[in-house]
């Protein structure tokens, strides 16, 4: 039986498996770094950008202060310019997810059947043409993004909340992050078994959260360093489709809502590390 700290560590155990499936195939590994590095340097800018303006944006989104003590002015408006570069990381790593696995989508289909057949009882390819497959993961991804969003204007203004702000708020934002982000990795794990819709991919993930949380918020943090991001990814990449064959394994055959659990889907012992 599981518990969820030995889920946790298992799901972080998922990261480094898919990591080993990609360093010992090279040839893959350096391809799945060419998309990320595109993204890595469009998102540099924008980042740099925003470091840039981020003096002049923490004065305007912060009127209220205007005519406070010069001390506490300057430490609501630093604070307020680390929340908002938070924030906009939040959002760039979901962004960033999506954007790399449409740029590099035909390569990601590589490294999933790669680790579909190096763990046996792969699924067939789906039989729908690559352009409807990136159009429809394109859609989801604007919707995931515009969701991380909105979720981020709340977590910056819980970040002015004297000591919850420093300590909490940093742990929530990672914990949304990396679930976000596993929303994204699951995607072409799940497309393969007939599972398109999004929706799918949380009713599976509801149901072992610890699991998930192992894998994403490591997955979360590392991909949150740009540069890093561009070797960390195709191992995230690798690491979604074993994840998905561990979730599929061990989520029940009924339940109201719950559906069919493919049949490809390999047993829980295989698709792990080892216990």
């Amino acid at each position: 039986m599981s518990s969820p700290l030995r889920d946790f560590f298992s799901g972080v155990g998922v990261l480094f498996q898919g990591a080993g499936v990609v360093l010992r195939n090279p040839r893959l590994f350096v391809l799945g770094i060419v998309p990320p590095l595109i993204t890595s340097l469009l998102f540099a800018a924008a980042l740099v950008a925003l470091l840039f303006g981020v003096e002049d944006l923490s004065v305007w989104l912060t009127p209220f202060a205007a005519e406070w003590d010069p001390g506490v002015q300057t430490a609501v408006r630093v604070l307020a310019g680390v929340l908002l570069v938070g924030g906009a990381v939040l959002v760039m790593v979901v962004a960033f997810t999506g954007l790399t696995l449409a740029l590099g989508a035909p390569l990601y289909d590589r490294i999933a059947e790669k680790v579909e057949d190096d763990l046996g009882d792969a699924p067939p390819e789906p039989d729908e043409p690559l352009t409807v497959s990136v159009m429809r993961s394109v859609r989801q991804s604007l919707g995931l993004i515009a969701v991380s969003a909105l979720v981020a204007v709340p977590l910056f203004a819980a970040g002015f909340v004297p000591f919850v702000g420093q300590t909490v708020i940093p742990v929530v934002a990672a914990m949304f992050g990396g679930w976000m982000l596993t929303i994204e990795l699951l995607g072409a794990g799940f497309e393969r078994r007939g599972m398109r819709r999004i929706k799918d991919r949380r009713r599976v993930m509801g149901r072992r959260r610890m699991l998930v949380l192992g894998f994403g918020i490591p997955g979360y943090v590392l991909l949150a360093v740009p540069f890093l991001a561009i070797v960390v990814f195709p191992a995230a990449a690798a690491g979604g489709t074993i994840l998905t064959r561990r979730l599929l394994a061990a989520s029940p055959q009924d339940g109201p809502g719950s559906g069919p659990v493919p049949p490809h889907a390999a047993p829980e012992r295989s698709a792990g590390p080892p216990r």
